[in-house]
C-alpha cells in the first residue's frame, strides 16, 4: 500500500492585501516564494495563515473587493486521522483531496468551509496541528506551545521513552482512579453513615414483625371467614339439610339425595329396554354420588365454623402490623422482603467501606511510589535527549549566522503529576554571551526567532512529522555563507516535509524545488500582483534581479546560474 505524503497542492488567493487573484501551484519539497517590495510575497504567508484557522484582520481585505476569499487544496491520506477528523466535521474528500476555504469581509466577518460543509474557524484550528506549521513574525508559532514543546521532545527522545513512559502512564491512571475512589468513599462518610442507619433500622422493624411470604393474603381471607362465621355456618347448614335432610327432624323431608335416588329407581326399572335411558339412569347415579360427597363437606364445613373473636382479634393486629410495613417498604409484602433483601446488601456494603478504604489507602501509597519512580526515570530521559537537541540546535545556529547564540531546553518540575510525567518542557535562547537564557517568544527577534524555529524543525524532523513548513523572514537580517546554509538546511527539511519560504536571498531562493514569483502590474489606480511559477529562464532572471538589483545584468545572470548549479549539486539534482 503506497503512503500518501500529505501536502499542500494549491492555494487560491482573491481580495487580500494588494493581490487581486492569484493561484499558488505548490510542489511536494522546496517552494520558494519572491518578488519586489510591496509585491505581496508577505500575504502568501498570511493566506496559508487564515485558510488554517488565523486571525482574521479586516484590514487585510482589498480595497473595494468587499470579501477575501482563500481557497487550498490539501492533499491528505484517506485513511489519515486528518481525514477521520473532517468526516467527523461532516465533510468529504474529493479523490484524496480536501478543500478548505475561508472568507473575511470587509466588515470583519470571517466564514470557514472544510470539505464542504461549513464549520467554525475553530475546527481549522485544531486540523493545522496535523497538516502544517507557520513560523512567521505575526503568527502563532507552534512550537512556542508548552505542550508542543515536551510532545516534540519526546519524539526526539524516541524509544529511549517508549517503555518509561507506558509504565508511567498505566501507573498514572490507576493512581487517579484510586485516588477518586477514594475521596469518593471519605467525602460522603457523614452521608453513608446516615444512610446505613435508615436502612439498619428499617431491617430492624421488619425483622421485628417477621412477616412470611404470602402471609398477607391468607391473613386477609381467615379474618373475612372469622368476621362471618355464623353467616357462613348457617349457610352451610342449610345447604346440607337441602342435600341430604336433616337428621334430627321427626319427619323426613324431600331432600335432594333422595330425589335423585327415586329418579335413579324409576329408570332402573326399564334400562334394559332402551340404551338411552341407561345412560341417564348411570348419570343420575354419579350425581347422587357427588351430592351425597359435597352434602357430607358441608356437615364438616358447619362443624368447622367457629366465631373465635380472641383469634379475629389477633388476625386484625397481626393484619396492622404487616399494612404498616407495606405503608413504609412498598406496596405488597413481596416488595417489602425485596426491600429488606437489597437494604442488607447495601448495609454489608455500606458497613465495609471501613476496610475499603484501608485498602485503597495502602494501594493508593503503592501507585504514589510507583508513579514517583516513573515521573522519575522518564525525566532522566527527557533531560538528556534535551541536553543531545540543546548542542544540536546551537550547532545548527552557529551556521545561520547567529554564532554566539545558545539554546537550551529546560527540564523542570510541574509541581504535580500530569499525564505526561511531572515535567515542564521549555525551549530557551540565550542570544549572545552573557545574556540570560529566555522563552523563545522573549528571547528572539522576529528575524532570530524565524531562523531558530528552523534549526528546531531542522534537529526535530522525522520526530515532529508535520507535513508542510512555513517560513516567513527566516533569512531576516543575513547573507553570504550564512544565506546559503539557510538554503541547505530548507532543502534538507524539503526531503522529508513541503517547505514554504517566502525569501529576499538568492542564495536561498536557488536551492528551491520550485520558485514562485509575486509580481505587481500597475494600471494607473490600483495595483494588483499575481504569482508566477518560473521556468530555468525565469528563476536566472528572477536571482540576477535579487543579486545585482536588474534582470539582465551580465553579471547577475552568471552568479545566479552560479548559484542554481552549485544548489543542483548539493541537491544531486540537475540544474
Amino acid at each position: 500500500m503506497t503512503l500518501v505524503r500529505p501536502m499542500v497542492d494549491e492555494v487560491r488567493i482573491q481580495g487580500l492585501g494588494v493581490i487581486d487573484d492569484a493561484v499558488l501551484d505548490l510542489s511536494p519539497g522546496f517552494n520558494v516564494v519572491t518578488g519586489e517590495t510591496g509585491a505581496g510575497k508577505t500575504m502568501v504567508v498570511t493566506s496559508l495563515g487564515l485558510l488554517f484557522g488565523g486571525r482574521a484582520d479586516p484590514q487585510r481585505v482589498r480595497p473595494g473587493a468587499g470579501r477575501a476569499t482563500i481557497e487550498g487544496r490539501i492533499v491528505v491520506d484517506p485513511a489519515g486521522r486528518v481525514a477521520d477528523r473532517v468526516e467527523e466535521a461532516g465533510g468529504e474528500l474529493d479523490d484524496g483531496v480536501l478543500i478548505i476555504s475561508r472568507s473575511v469581509s470587509a466588515e470583519g466577518r470571517s466564514r470557514a468551509h472544510l470539505g464542504g460543509r461549513s464549520v467554525p474557524v475553530s475546527t481549522l484550528i485544531t486540523l493545522a496541528d496535523d497538516l502544517v506549521a507557520v513560523h512567521g513574525q505575526s503568527d502563532q508559532q507552534r512550537l512556542l506551545q508548552a505542550g508542543r514543546q515536551r510532545a516534540a521532545l519526546d519524539r526526539y527522545a524516541g524509544a529511549e521513552l517508549t517503555g518509561p513512559l507506558r509504565a508511567y502512564t498505566a501507573a498514572y491512571q490507576r493512581h487517579r482512579q484510586v485516588g477518586a475512589q477514594l475521596e469518593e468513599l471519605t467525602t460522603r462518610a457523614r452521608e453513608r453513615a446516615g444512610e446505613a442507619e435508615v436502612l439498619r433500622f428499617g431491617l430492624e422493624e421488619i425483622e421485628k414483625v417477621d412477616p412470611r411470604p404470602g402471609e398477607d393474603a391468607e391473613l386477609a381471607a381467615e379474618e373475612e371467614r372469622l368476621a362471618h362465621a355464623d353467616a357462613l355456618r348457617g349457610a352451610a347448614t342449610a345447604a346440607h339439610e337441602a342435600l341430604l335432610g336433616d337428621p334430627d327432624a321427626v319427619i323426613e323431608a324431600a331432600n335432594v339425595v333422595g330425589l335423585l335416588g327415586q329418579a335413579r329407581h324409576a329408570l332402573e326399572a326399564v334400562r334394559d329396554h332402551d340404551p338411552a335411558l341407561a345412560g341417564m339412569a348411570d348419570r343420575l347415579a354419579e350425581a347422587g354420588y357427588l351430592v351425597a360427597d359435597v352434602g357430607t363437606e358441608l356437615a364438616a364445613y358447619g362443624e368447622s365454623v367457629d366465631a373465635d373473636p380472641a383469634r379475629l382479634a389477633a388476625v386484625q393486629e397481626r393484619r396492622a402490623e404487616l399494612t404498616a410495613l407495606t405503608r413504609k417498604y412498598g406496596q405488597t409484602l413481596d416488595e417489602v422482603l425485596e426491600w429488606a433483601r437489597r437494604s442488607a446488601a447495601r448495609l454489608a456494603e455500606l458497613e465495609g467501606d471501613d476496610q475499603r478504604i484501608e485498602e485503597l489507602r495502602a494501594e493508593h501509597a503503592e501507585l504514589s511510589e510507583r508513579l514517583a519512580a516513573a515521573a522519575a526515570e522518564l525525566t532522566a530521559v527527557r533531560t538528556r535527549a534535551a541536553e543531545r537537541f540543546s548542542r544540536a540546535v546551537t550547532e545548527e545556529l552557529t551556521a545561520l549566522a547567529m554564532p554566539h547564540a545558545r539554546v537550551e531546553v529546560a527540564v523542570t518540575p510541574a509541581g504535580e503529576y500530569g499525564p505526561y510525567g511531572a515535567d515542564e518542557v521549555e525551549v530557551r535562547l540565550a542570544p549572545h554571551p552573557g545574556a540570560p537564557a529566555l522563552p523563545l517568544h522573549k528571547g528572539a527577534s522576529g528575524g532570530e526567532l524565524s531562523r531558530v524555529m528552523l534549526a528546531i524543525e531542522v534537529v526535530f524532523a522525522g520526530a515532529d512529522p508535520v507535513p508542510t513548513f512555513v517560513f516567513d523572514e527566516v533569512d531576516a537580517g543575513v547573507g553570504g555563507k550564512a544565506a546559503v546554509e539557510i538554503g541547505r538546511r530548507l532543502a534538507r527539511l524539503a526531503r522529508s516535509a513541503q517547505v514554504i519560504v517566502v525569501t529576499h536571498l538568492p542564495q536561498v531562493a536557488a536551492f528551491a524545488d520550485q520558485h514562485l514569483l509575486v509580481e505587481k502590474a500597475d494600471d494607473g489606480s490600483v495595483t494588483r500582483s499575481g504569482v508566477t511559477v518560473l521556468d530555468r529562464e525565469g528563476r536566472v532572471r528572477e536571482l540576477s534581479r535579487m543579486l545585482a538589483g536588474l534582470e539582465d545584468s551580465e553579471l547577475g545572470r552568471a552568479h545566479a546560474e552560479e548559484l542554481l548549479q552549485m544548489a543542483a549539486r548539493e541537491r544531486g539534482t540537475a540544474p
